[in-house]
């Protein structure tokens, strides 16, 4: 682990760590795609896995403008969450039901990106780095928009799972 003395080392461990969040999410996203049979969560997800990309490339930029050259940083959190998440891809449950646990399963990761940008903007920030900050604002703001999606797809899944329970026991 490299020394960290100053708040210029942090804000770059931190976007290192979020480019590799980033590149992580790009291989696990088409994953997801593929288990989802709700059309809407799957162009959910796959219009976010076009952000996705662009949200790696604003970091590359970033590198760029503090004449850094893009490094990853393993950030073991998102590894962890794609991890739990892969149960949801395999489990054995009625498609819209786990439509709403993939869409779920995707907020986290949602938020585990959410916080990694309110950070490394704020630093940014501290820093005097407006350019960047406004690059990583504009991921941020793209993950927010993600997360409302998930949402919407999420409520209109587990909706569909309940009037589908509703109907199966009143075949009872």
């Amino acid at each position: 682990m490299a020394k960290i003395n100053t708040l210029q080392d942090s804000f770059l461990a931190k976007l290192q760590a979020l480019y590799d969040i980033e590149n992580e999410i790009i291989k696990a996203l088409p994953k997801m795609v593929e288990a989802a049979s709700d059309p809407e969560l799957k162009d959910a997800l796959s219009s976010h896995l076009e952000e996705t990309k662009e949200q790696a490339h604003r970091l590359e930029q970033a590198f760029e403008m503090l004449e850094e050259k893009p490094k990853k940083l393993k950030a073991e959190g998102v590894r962890g969450i794609i991890e739990d998440g892969k149960w949801v891809m395999d489990a054995d449950a009625p498609d819209a039901l786990k439509d709403a646990m993939l869409a779920s399963a995707a907020r986290y990761v949602e938020h585990y990106e959410m916080a990694g940008y309110m950070s490394a903007i704020e630093e940014a920030s501290l820093l005097g780095y407006d350019d960047i900050a406004e690059l990583l604002s504009d991921s941020l703001s793209e993950e927010n928009a993600a997360d409302d999606k998930l949402v919407s797809v999420m409520k209109d899944s587990m909706d569909e799972s309940l009037t589908a329970v509703g109907a199966s026991e009143e075949e009872e």
